[in-house]
Formats: structure tokens, C-alpha cells, sequence
């Protein structure tokens, strides 16, 4: 149940004359210059920009060079999206250099596959799908398999609350990669395409065919996608009682089961999950630092906030960052 937030990743795109992408951002001093033609990895957020290129080539749609002017709020690091809010924006203005038209769900699969085929991250859909397809007030039931999605309004008196536990978020050790690899053997072993594939009533016969270690991956892949449907009745009804406890019992299983939390994520987690006015907080992203969201009375989001950083500030000995977010609209292109 992902969403697209109020945090903008913005390219400015004009054509050139060469078969280069000039790439330039607010965040870095220097140009770096890709050749169209010869698309390599270079270990850097470039990489976002040139997996773009990569896939929409891979897909036929012929490229013109083009000067890109990088500007973005987006939280790098911390487990929040940035690659894809790159990525999704890149498409989009490659694509309306070559005056091409694509729908969101298509964007979201050239995004995943700049990450999986070109950067080497072997991630999911979601977060690409959620910068594309995000509907403003709404998160969305996505079903990752057919690329089906429902909105899925958050009740207004609602905000969610991110926090930074400013442990630097990373996926380069291997560890995501880790964990699909033994969700992929669970499955495997199951004769399931799939862990989507088991309900939880199946659990008690499947868990004692796995190792521990894939035992605990399936439990927290079934038990989580069962949240994620109580999660949308629970909003729906207005319970955000229910929602908060889902969101609690999300984390302990990533923490647990998953195996992606770290010991700064948990200690932010236990003071937003105690905080007055927080219904529920659970780490953001694929795990191993960044940031933590939170469930929050809207009244009270800006107090609840201050609360949790100074709280937190004890323990790290530094302010960390947060901010209240708003559900919004996907990616688009903006003319001038």
C-alpha cells in the first residue's frame, strides 16, 4: 500500500544536438555528460538518470540528447524513494523530448527496470508505481503482479509524520538482495510462484518445510499482505485504532521476521509508538536505516513532531530531520 507524497523531484529538459544528456543538479557542482550511446554504470545518482535512458531505449523509443537540470526535496538515503522519484522523473522529461506518450503504469516498469537491469538493484514495482500513479488524499491497494490499484482514502483527520533516524540507508551490502534470494527459496520449496501465493491460514502446514530463516521471510510476507488488506478496511471505517496497531505490528515483523530494521530505526519507532497522539510507527523502505513514518492526529502533527525529535535527540545527540506529508498526485509534466 504505497503512496506518493508532497516531496518533488524536479528536471528541467531542453534538447541539444548531440547523442549526449548533460546532467546538472542543484545538489552537486559539476556537469556529468552520458553518452547515449554507450550507457554504463557509474556508481552514482547518475546511474537513475541513465537507467531512464537505457529503458526507454530498450523499449524502441528513440532518444534525442538532451541538457537535464536536476532540483529535488526528496530525502536522499533515507529510505523514502529518491532513486525512483529519479527515475520516474527522468522518463517523463525523456519522454517528452522525443514526443512520446506513455501511460503510468508502463512508466513505472521502464522505472523498475532502469533499477533492476541497469543499476543492479533487484527491487519491486512499488515505489516506482506509487511516483507515477500516486492519487492526491489516497494510498493504493496495488496489486503487484497485474498492476491493478485501488485508492484507498486516508481519513482526513489523519497526517502521517516522517522522521529521519539519520542511520544512513543503503541496499549496496547485499542484504535486500539477501532477502528476495530467501523468499524466492521459500517459495521455491513451497512449489509457489510466488509467497503471495499462501494465505495465512496456510502457514501452520508451509512454515515447518522452511528453514528458519525462510520460515521467518514467508510469515512476514503472508502475515504482511494481510495486514495490508485490513489496513484498507481500517481505513475506510475511519479506525485509526486499528490502522495504528496494523502499522505497529508491520514493524515488529520487519524487525523480526525480516530482519531489516537496525538498532537506531527500532529506538525512534519505540518513542513515536509512545508518543501521545501516534496511533502507529514502523520503519519506511527496504530496511537497514532511514526513516520512520508514523500515524498521526492531524490536529496535533506538528506538536507530535517536535516531540519525537527532541525525544529522539537525546539518544543520537542531534536534531533529526521530519517533516508531516500530504498524500498527492503522481508525476507529470509541467509546461511553461
Amino acid at each position: 500500500m504505497p503512496a506518493a507524497i508532497d516531496r518533488w523531484c524536479l528536471v528541467r529538459a531542453r534538447a541539444n544536438s548531440e547523442r549526449r544528456l548533460r546532467l546538472t543538479s542543484s545538489a552537486f557542482d559539476r556537469t556529468v555528460e552520458l553518452d547515449l550511446d554507450d550507457l554504463t554504470p557509474a556508481g552514482s545518482w547518475t546511474d537513475y538518470v541513465a537507467g531512464a535512458a537505457f529503458a526507454l531505449t530498450r523499449a524502441g523509443i528513440p532518444l534525442t540528447g538532451a541538457d537535464l537540470e536536476f532540483d529535488s526535496n526528496v530525502p536522499v538515503g533515507a529510505g523514502v524513494s529518491s532513486s525512483a522519484a529519479i527515475e520516474v522523473a527522468s522518463i517523463h522529461a525523456l519522454l517528452a523530448l522525443a514526443g512520446h506518450i506513455a501511460d503510468g503504469p508502463r512508466i513505472a516498469r521502464w522505472a523498475q527496470l532502469a533499477e533492476n537491469e541497469f543499476v543492479g538493484m533487484p527491487c519491486g514495482i512499488m515505489d516506482q508505481f506509487a511516483s507515477a500513479n500516486g492519487v492526491a488524499g489516497a494510498a493504493l491497494m496495488l496489486d503487484c503482479r497485474t498492476l491493478q490499484a485501488t485508492p484507498a482514502a486516508l481519513p482526513t483527520n489523519a497526517r502521517f509524520l516522517v522522521v529521519n533516524s539519520m542511520a544512513p540507508h543503503a541496499h549496496a551490502t547485499g542484504e535486500y538482495a539477501a532477502r528476495r534470494a530467501d523468499c524466492e527459496a521459500a517459495a521455491s520449496t513451497l512449489h509457489l510462484k510466488s509467497l503471495r501465493d499462501l494465505e495465512e491460514s496456510d502457514l501452520s502446514d508451509a512454515l515447518p518445510q522452511l528453514t528458519d530463516t525462510q520460515a521467518r521471510r514467508c510469515r512476514h510476507v503472508v502475515t504482511e499482505n494481510a495486514r495490508v488488506r485490513r489496513a484498507a478496511v481500517a481505513m475506510k471505517s475511519n479506525d485509526l485504532t486499528a490502522l495504528g496497531e496494523l502499522i505497529n505490528a508491520s514493524h515488529a515483523s520487519l524487525r523480526d521476521d525480516m530482519q531489516v530494521s537496525v538498532k537506531m530505526v527500532d529506538q525512534l519507532t519505540e518513542i513515536a509508538q509512545k508518543t501521545p497522539d501516534i496511533y502507529g510507527a514502523r520503519m519506511m523502505g527496504g530496511g537497514f536505516g532511514g526513516c520512520v513514518i508514523a500515524l498521526v492526529e492531524a490536529t496535533e502533527s506538528e506538536k507530535v513532531m517536535e516531540l519525537v525529535k527532541v525525544e529522539y535527540a537525546r539518544i543520537i545527540g542531534q536534531t533529526p530531520d521530519a517533516f508531516i506529508c500530504n498524500l498527492v498526485e503522481g508525476a507529470g509534466e509541467v509546461t511553461q
